[in-house]
């Protein structure tokens, strides 16, 4: 931000105190960039930053891909995991999830069955006909992030296993809709939660989306419930949206044992889709061009 005694921005050689204060002028990107660190610790990306992370996210969204392509009825998520890794491995990058936070994790990708709202671990265990199957896909390429997930369904499911799985790509991508500079980070939330509360679902309160593409977790938190993080869009900005929809309450447990596996209260299913996103000037960019 411009200084009280910096040169006035006009070129009248005043300092801008004397000149056209308090009218900051004609914002750089570069400023803005200054500004958003300063206040919100939120990083606006450079074009040489967001030409890695739209590459890290394009290869997420191409393991992602075929990791749900290969999940099928008697295949475990172990199996999945392990062709995770020889992707990643293949392509000269780094699964992020694989030994991060505190106790490490032990997967190279989260899979999150039926009743788990994230962070499942794979293990041997294979899909069976009516399960629901959330894969989550990090990955680092040369020092940057993608971050994506989809829903496998397997075989016949539920009715219910069916609309927490629709609400949850419609609320992803209605909001999604809605993205472009000015628009505030509270609004996704809010946006969220109405339009999944009105199909009967509920939304999860404790785990969010995040900033992502220099770091793996960064600010802003994305909330995907009413919040007060009225902080405008910009752009530059990188982050996920990820909603997770629970069929019945909207409160998660976290396994007592592993400390990451998170299961609905109420034993109900849940279900989400992520993307990774960049606020350009005119709107949003999906960075993680996964289909459906």
């Amino acid at each position: 931000m411009i200084g009280r005694n910096d040169p006035c921005w006009c070129g009248s050689q005043q300092k801008w105190k004397k000149c056209h204060y308090p009218d900051p002028g004609p914002q750089t990107q570069e400023s803005l960039r200054k500004e958003y660190y300063k206040k919100h610790q939120i990083l606006l990306k450079t074009p040489e930053q967001i030409d890695g992370i739209r590459k890290a996210g394009k290869l997420a969204a191409s393991i992602l891909e075929e990791l749900c392509a290969f999940a099928k009825e008697g295949v475990t998520t172990a199996e999945i995991d392990q062709l995770s890794r020889k992707l990643h491995a293949d392509a000269g990058a780094t699964a992020a999830a694989l030994n991060y936070g505190s106790p490490p994790f032990p997967g190279s990708i989260c899979t999150s069955l039926n009743e788990m709202i994230c962070h499942g671990i794979p293990n041997n265990v294979p899909l069976k006909d009516g399960d629901i199957l959330n894969i989550d896909c990090a990955s680092i390429l040369n020092g940057y992030y993608g971050d994506c997930s989809k829903m496998v369904c397997i075989g016949n499911i539920t009715q219910e296993k069916q609309l927490v799985v629709d609400v949850a790509y419609d609320s992803l991508m209605k909001s999604i809709e809605m993205l472009k500079p000015g628009v505030k980070v509270s609004e996704i939330g809010t946006f969220i939660q109405k339009y999944a509360e009105g199909k009967g679902c509920s939304v999860v309160y404790q785990f969010v989306g995040h900033g992502v593409g220099t770091r793996f977790h960064e600010n802003p938190q994305v909330s995907h419930v009413r919040n007060s993080l009225h902080v405008p869009l910009a752009p530059g900005m990188t982050f996920t949206i990820e909603p997770m929809i629970n069929a019945g309450t909207s409160e998660g447990i976290i396994d007592p044992e592993n400390d990451w596996e998170a299961r609905t209260a109420d034993g109900r299913p849940s279900a989400q889709w992520e993307h990774t996103l960049l606020i350009t000037e005119e709107g949003c960019e999906i960075l993680t061009p996964w289909k459906r």
